[in-house]
């Protein structure tokens, strides 16, 4: 059974992403705001930086505050029904994502992930799904919003069946025709999910607060071993979604 309904699971495998509200208690919000209040704190941002600062984290502990986000809240479950019967891989990294006001910033178009640098085999950096938890507001637009492009993760995998998997490489930032973008709102503690293919970007920030995500690049177990099939078929690791959209509306 999934922890997600019928119209979220097709929500995601129609448009390649969707937010589940009140997924990680205040508890665990406080919790990590403060770790990112001692990075910053370590070491901060350049003084007149506006916009994207990142902190990375490689094979953190899982007694990470940032780490309890997923694992100690409902996110895990929830990512785990949707990749299900697949299994979810051991947390790799997770990123820090700060957008500093003010930033008056549009995306010129969207982005895929993993392709500037790859891993040491030459592997492109893909993976399965960005899980990203809001630790601030974002319910109105232009306040360091994610920007995604819906049902470019359909369009990618089409360009990529034609040309071939290995094409990925040429596609870090896709011209192709797709849907005009739209700016991702939600509450701290909504869990944010995005499928790898889903062309996104960080847009512009006018508001009075510096917006605060974690990401996680997650993979379901084995990804590595059949990448060349995942960007040809978006669903192939999503089963539940790939179910969802041939059930009853």
């Amino acid at each position: 059974m999934s922890s997600l309904s019928d119209d979220q699971l097709r929500r995601f495998a129609e448009r390649g992403s969707v937010v589940i509200p009140n997924v990680v208690p205040p508890a665990l919000i406080e919790a990590a705001m403060q770790q990112i209040d001692r990075l910053v704190e370590q070491d901060p941002p350049p003084a007149d930086r506006n916009g994207f600062h990142f902190y990375w984290k490689q094979n953190p502990a899982d007694t990470d505050p940032l780490v309890a986000l997923l694992q100690e809240s409902r996110a895990r479950e929830i990512v785990e029904s949707l990749i299900a019967p697949l299994a979810l891989a051991k947390l790799e990294q997770l990123q820090v994502s700060l957008n500093i006001p003010v930033w008056n910033h549009r995306p010129g178009g969207p982005h895929i992930d993993g392709l500037t640098i790859t891993e040491p085999s030459g592997r492109p950096g893909t993976f399965t799904l960005l899980a990203g938890i809001f630790l601030t507001d974002q319910t109105a637009s232009d306040m360091g919003n994610l920007w995604v492009w819906p049902g470019s993760h359909n369009v990618t995998a089409s360009y990529l069946r034609e040309h071939g998997p290995d094409a990925l490489f040429d596609i870090e930032h896709p011209t192709y025709p797709m849907a005009s973008p739209e700016q991702v709102l939600g509450r701290a503690g909504d869990l944010f999910l995005g499928n790898y293919l889903l062309g996104h970007n960080m847009g512009g920030n006018t508001s009075a607060v510096v917006r605060r995500v974690v990401y996680f690049r997650l993979q379901a177990e084995g990804h590595r071993t059949r990448w060349r099939d995942c960007v040809r078929d978006p669903m192939l690791e999503f089963e539940p979604a790939r179910m969802a959209l041939n059930r009853p509306r």
